[in-house]
């Protein structure tokens, strides 16, 4: 893999935005009753002090990839296919648009994540229940 010229993180996350269709929290909740896997991928304090989607797989950030690829050893049970969509959930919508790439180049071509993240999920009053 050749290096690039360095870019900012701002720069980079409007790159990784332009390869993804975003979804806005009501569609996000209208996928998953369609199949559509939900990720959370906030680490266990975020969890712990907001609440969960219920159904949603949780995969802390550091294990994404290995979780998720279908060729993986170590994928979850729920990592079927590489047509799965995947709608990735940060807290607000930031690093969960840099994991929704990284699984595209996995091979997920159907990844994406949540605009505005949990934090709009739940200003969106859709289900979520606290953490246990």
């Amino acid at each position: 893999m050749a290096v690039s010229d360095p870019v900012g993180i701002d720069e980079l996350l409007e790159q990784a935005r332009r390869e993804l269709d975003r979804v806005e929290p009501e569609q996000a909740f209208a996928e998953a009753g369609a199949g559509a896997l939900l990720v959370d991928i906030r680490y266990a304090a975020l969890r712990e002090r907001d609440g969960i989607i219920p159904g949603a797989l949780i995969v802390e950030r550091n294990e994404l990839e290995w979780r998720l690829d279908p060729w993986g050893s170590h994928r979850a049970p729920e990592a079927v296919s590489h047509d799965l969509r995947v709608v990735v959930i940060c807290n607000e919508g930031y690093a969960s648009s840099l994991a929704a790439v990284s699984l595209r180049q996995l091979g997920l071509r159907r990844a994406t994540d949540l605009i505005g993240g949990f934090q709009a999920w739940k200003a969106a009053g859709l289900p979520a229940v606290e953490s246990q």
